[in-house]
């Protein structure tokens, strides 16, 4: 016996035997999938996932009918899109875009009770400051940082792989003095993101084949010295009325239609917190004449309201007060 364990010590193994015992590679991580249905869909379970992966697929966020009404209020803006000059977008990709200013739909998605409370739960800003000898914290919800409608059409490339909000990736956290602070002064820490919130809605069947949304599960964790892969990718299929929900620090992209008859439809509503600079100027794609016909809460959304406890006043006084006589409990007495 004592000869044998002797011998096992020291015998090698063939080429081939070691391959047959290596270990099998972890499989590629997924999105979770959830039913907008189901009254185990809560926002804490919602939130849970997206800190914990970057993104959840919600199916059933709006019905099919929805979904079908935001297509067609669309199709014709998608007809007449230009091509992209910059080249982010494919040549093959048509855009609409300052959705809630055309369509009713676009707004009933935007305030979609799932979403919001989300986006209210991980992006609103708390914020406590004194006020002479006084204690006050308040908190701002998100508003609109972008909206976006999308008609990946037959041989359309893929997207390059990016982050929606790029322009706060966290700085390296070495920032020690106000200089450092100076030279970053767009960028903000690690702990505070993320800073935005996407939701990617299916208007058709979306595929990997037809151009399918591409999402890298987890990557909202990562530093910006981490580049992103292709192959650590995995595709978001979605039926109509289904959603991507996801981080906006999450590495994704616009997949390629690699089909010859198919073309992939999808709308996005891109909500940040309520201090950001909106990417899409909304009180232009949206003025204030068409903005008074929608609800106070679209209007708070689109960010004519004000960010407590001071930031976005008119004559010292709130924007829904001046321009749409809103007098609510969410107005702000300055």
């Amino acid at each position: 016996m004592a000869f044998q364990l002797f011998k096992n010590l020291f015998t090698t193994q063939t080429p081939a035997a070691m391959l047959s015992q290596k270990a099998t590679p972890p499989p590629r991580p997924t999105i979770v999938r959830v039913d907008g249905n189901d009254p185990t869909t809560t926002t804490e379970r919602l939130v849970s996932i997206i800190e914990r992966d970057g993104g959840v697929i919600v199916e059933n966020l709006i019905s099919r009918d929805l979904a079908l009404k935001i297509k067609n209020d669309l199709k014709p803006y998608f007809d007449i899109d230009k091509v992209d000059p910059s080249g982010f977008f494919p040549h093959t990709t048509q855009r609409a875009t300052g959705l809630l200013g055309k369509s009713d739909a676009c707004v009933e998605l935007a305030l979609n009770p799932i979403y919001i409370n989300v986006a209210n739960a991980m992006i609103s800003s708390t914020h406590t400051y004194w006020a002479g000898q006084k204690q006050v914290t308040v908190t701002a919800k998100p508003v609109i940082s972008s909206t976006v409608g999308f008609r990946v059409n037959p041989g359309g490339r893929q997207q390059r792989l990016h982050r929606d909000d790029s322009w706060v990736t966290p700085a390296p956290e070495t920032i020690r003095t106000v200089a450092d602070t100076i030279k970053r002064d767009y960028h903000t820490r690690s702990c505070d993101m993320p800073m935005m919130l996407g939701c990617v809605t299916a208007l058709t069947k979306t595929t990997k084949e037809n151009g399918a949304t591409i999402v890298i599960p987890g990557s909202h964790l990562w530093g910006p010295e981490r580049c992103p892969y292709d192959e650590e990718a995995v595709p978001v299929e979605l039926n109509p009325g289904d959603a991507l929900i996801f981080a906006g620090n999450t590495y994704h992209a616009g997949g390629g239609n690699v089909t010859t008859d198919e073309c992939r439809e999808t709308v996005g509503i891109f909500l940040s917190k309520p201090f950001y600079r909106q990417a899409e100027n909304q009180y232009l794609v949206v003025p204030p004449e068409t903005a008074k016909r929608l609800s106070p809460q679209a209007q708070r959304l689109l960010g004519y309201g004000i960010c407590l406890p001071s930031l976005g006043f008119v004559d010292y006084q709130d924007p829904m007060r001046v321009l749409f006589g809103v007098e609510d409990e969410e107005t702000v007495d300055m």
